[in-house]
């Protein structure tokens, strides 16, 4: 029997069927999922009240979170396992940066005002943040949490952005590192709403397209499951017009939403957990980053309160590291210790794992791990994020890893990480 003849293929022809076909695909994934954002996430945002708010804040909140370490310090350094180093380590960082990310609060922080105290706050706040930009005190990161666009609050929350924005840039483009958070978002017409309002601003003050950057606040479940069934949040995402940078998780508005009882009310709950596993798949590729929440159980009083919210502290910190949350909420100067424990603890306890996997892939050595490249980059962006906050310094993962902060970011397919 004779063989079948072979059907002529022509291979270049159905390659550029397919670059036809699928055209409009590549350019939907390109502009909806653009990858990492370039530059530095904080690892925490500090919410401070508007009407507590002024161009010191930074240095007081220093002083504060110092005095705690001082008077408190055998509780701490016994929480860190006596580890003396790290403790320094976090000396250092609050004296030299204590707060990465700061957002004045005119929400629930602050309360609701007579719209003339808000628009007095507003002045304030605003004059003392660009007092404080213009002395190079202010935090990497900064900006405003305004009013929702619920309706009851939506006029006195676009007041007070537009008021915040016209007085801090007073004719001049808005500052690096300004950003503002829209909170309880229950659907995906308010992130447009707030696209459209930023356009509005942008023309109206002279600022630059798409200047006007904005986080969403997720506290409700509206916004992790619409009415249809779907996730909103990730409606949400690429309704922003590339103006969103961050999820932040609302852990006490989310959990009562839920209907859960106060006393259980906490970023490890199972909502909590389900809540972010969601905004984590919305973010993944988008270049928008996660934040988790806060905890209200603060370290203050006799010594074994403090013991017990630093212990607790230090706990979730870590637990939403492991988990991937880079970033959380920090509501009084007496967490700021620990979150920095718990962070250099985080990325100190994995430097030695993740250097020596680098090293054995970059260098195709063999060993007992055939890490892939995605794992490379998670393990360069890994020793990126460990630099970026100060857990250890570049000439430590050089010559550990065999690769400098440049190397490591092409790598972890960052273009620089240094940016608020």
């Amino acid at each position: 029997m004779e063989p079948q003849g072979r059907v002529g293929l022509d291979l270049d022809r159905i390659a550029e069927e397919l670059d036809e076909r699928l055209e409009a695909a590549d350019a939907a994934l390109a502009r909806q999922y653009p990858g990492v954002r370039p530059g530095r996430q904080p690892v925490h945002t500090v919410y401070v009240p508007a009407d507590l708010f002024h161009a010191g804040i930074v240095t007081a909140y220093a002083d504060e979170a110092l005095r705690f370490v001082k008077e408190h310090e055998s509780v701490l350094l016994e929480l860190l396992d006596g580890d003396e180093a790290l403790l320094e380590l976090v000396r250092e960082k609050l004296g030299r940066e204590p707060i990465e990310d700061l957002r004045i609060d005119f929400e629930d922080g602050y309360g609701p005002r007579s719209d003339e105290e808000e628009d007095r706050a507003v002045q304030s706040a605003a004059l003392a943040l660009r007092d404080a930009i213009a002395d190079g005190t202010a935090p990497p990161g900064h900006g405003i949490r305004f009013k929702s666009f619920e309706a009851p609050s939506r006029r006195r929350g676009l007041r007070t952005l537009v008021s915040f924005v016209e007085t801090l840039t007073d004719g001049g483009p808005l500052p690096d590192g300004f950003v503002v958070t829209l909170p309880k978002v229950t659907s995906v017409d308010q992130v447009e709403a707030l696209v459209h309002s930023a356009g509005r601003l942008e023309s109206g003050l002279g600022l630059a397209d798409r200047a006007l950057r904005f986080e969403i606040q997720v506290e409700t479940p509206q916004s992790i499951l619409g009415p249809d069934g779907t996730a909103l949040v990730a409606r949400m995402i690429h309704a922003s017009d590339g103006r969103c940078t961050g999820l932040h998780y609302g852990t006490y508005d989310y959990s009562a939403f839920c209907g859960i009882a106060a006393a259980h009310q906490s970023l490890d709950h199972p909502v909590a957990d389900h809540a972010k596993a969601v905004m984590q798949a919305a973010v993944a590729g988008t270049g928008v980053r996660l934040s988790d929440g806060s905890t209200n159980l603060l370290p203050v009083g006799g010594p074994e309160e403090v013991r017990e919210g630093w212990s607790n502290h230090l706990r979730l910190v870590r637990r939403s590291l492991e988990r991937g949350y880079y970033q959380g909420w920090d509501l009084h100067p007496a967490q700021l210790p620990t979150r920095f424990a718990a962070t250099f603890a985080f990325y100190r306890g994995g430097f030695a794992a993740a250097t020596g996997r680098l090293r054995n892939y970059v260098e195709k050595q063999a060993s007992g791990v055939l890490d892939e490249p995605a794992t490379a980059r998670a393990l360069a962006d890994f020793l990126l994020r460990g630099l970026d906050c100060g857990a250890f310094p570049d000439s430590e993962v050089e010559e550990a890893a065999g690769l400098d902060a440049r190397a490591l970011a092409a790598l972890a397919h960052r273009t620089t990480t240094k940016e608020g």
